[in-house]
């Protein structure tokens, strides 16, 4: 007889369900389903993001020898087959799961709106950057990047408190990184870290009409007039000069009509390193350090290519690859509420880690991730073995 509840129905519990059959309602993705409905869809690909599967032959074969227990992870199927779960990553609307995972990103936020930041300001920080996924061209013929090759590209919008994205979007290989500027919708007093790729003048103007602050590099060609400095210390910072001035070309003073400010700093190995922003408030060496945290995003991306499933598809259609991906960022979120809710101290690779091995057990969560005490016996007493 089944007694508890498995690991896998516990992170599931933490699903809003009826927020996910609104999703799936509004966009008709069980219109004429029969069995495998888009939530044992979900279930199916989540296991495989949880426990690291790696095909669909591989899915089949776990699920299956765990017949028994399907109906108590949450499956309403009989049986899972990898044509059936094939098909549904095709053709059921991959806007489904999207629409589901911005629900997860707007419950995980406030979670996490309190964690440090690491620098000394009480605002909104994002990090904004994009990371491309290489494809077969012959295999992913939709999504062109080069003569030889496909790829994909995940432009991400991360909040720094916490490292949860706020934005996503996907786009194939040929779209260029700043073009999805124009997608986001800025908040009013909140910084946007941004590479060099993204110094587009226009979009960041926009930024500045809408109220919100960028700290960018300038490119060794960017043509800046000064107009007066402000007072550093360069023999106790690295800060070198901070300046307020014009753009001095006739199309990027055109797109940017306002003063700039400009910070140049000194790294650590002597290099100079000039940035670009709308703030005259902040002091100019934390300017320098708010940019630094923008690698907290690119280590968002090291992280979820490491240990999700967005590497190596389960399907050859855009619609699969979106689906995919989309149920990935639901189980990583997913995975950032359960760790707040639960209050566990542990990182989001070590729950993932010790999940994936216990995903059939029925012990609850909080006590599979708090390690014993050292000698929780006080009638134990330890042997050591002598030696003559």
């Amino acid at each position: 007889m089944h007694q508890g509840k498995l690991v896998f129905s516990q992170l599931m519990a933490y699903l809003p369900l009826s927020t996910f059959r609104r999703c799936v309602a509004t966009h008709q993705g069980d219109h004429k389903v029969k069995d495998f409905s888009c939530l044992d869809q979900f279930f199916a690909m989540a296991f495989a993001q949880l426990t690291y599967r790696e095909s669909l032959r591989d899915i089949e074969v776990n699920l299956r020898a765990q017949a028994k227990r399907l109906y108590h992870m949450g499956f309403r199927c009989q049986t899972i087959s990898r044509n059936t779960l094939a098909n549904a990553n095709a053709t059921r609307p991959w806007q489904i799961y999207a629409d589901f995972a911005q629900h997860l990103i707007a419950i995980a936020r406030p979670l996490y709106a309190k964690e440090p930041l690491g620098i000394d300001l009480d605002a909104a920080v994002y990090a904004f950057d994009a990371t491309t996924i290489d494809l077969c061209l012959s295999l992913y013929p939709w999504a062109p990047f080069r003569t030889t090759k496909a790829a994909i590209r995940l432009h991400t919008l991360l909040d720094l408190h916490g490292s949860i994205p706020s934005f996503i979007h996907i786009t194939d290989g040929k779209t260029h990184e700043v073009n999805v500027l124009d997608e986001l919708v800025i908040e009013p007093g909140a910084f946007y870290l941004l590479d060099r790729g993204y110094l587009d003048f226009s979009r960041l103007f926009a930024i500045h009409q809408a109220q919100g602050f960028f700290v960018t590099r300038a490119k060794s060609n960017t043509k800046f007039r000064r107009r007066y400095s402000s007072p550093v210390q360069r023999s106790t910072t690295s800060v070198v000069c901070d300046q307020t001035g014009v753009l001095t070309l006739f199309h990027s003073s055109k797109d940017y009509p306002q003063p700039l400010r400009r910070v140049v700093v000194k790294d650590e190995a002597g290099k100079r390193i000039t940035f670009l922003t709308n703030n005259f408030a902040l002091k100019p060496e934390l300017i320098a350090d708010l940019y630094r945290q923008r690698w907290q995003v690119e280590l968002f991306f090291k992280w979820i290519k490491q240990h999700l499933r967005i590497k190596t598809f389960l399907g050859t259609s855009e619609n699969a690859v979106k689906t995919q991906i989309w149920i990935a960022v639901c189980t990583y979120v997913l995975i950032a509420i359960v760790k707040k809710r639960l209050h566990l101290p542990h990182s989001l690779y070590e729950i993932l880690q010790i999940l994936s091995l216990t995903m059939f057990e029925t012990s609850p969560i909080n006590q599979l991730l708090t390690p014993p005490p050292a000698n929780s016996d006080s009638d134990f007493e330890s042997q050591q073995l002598v030696l003559l």
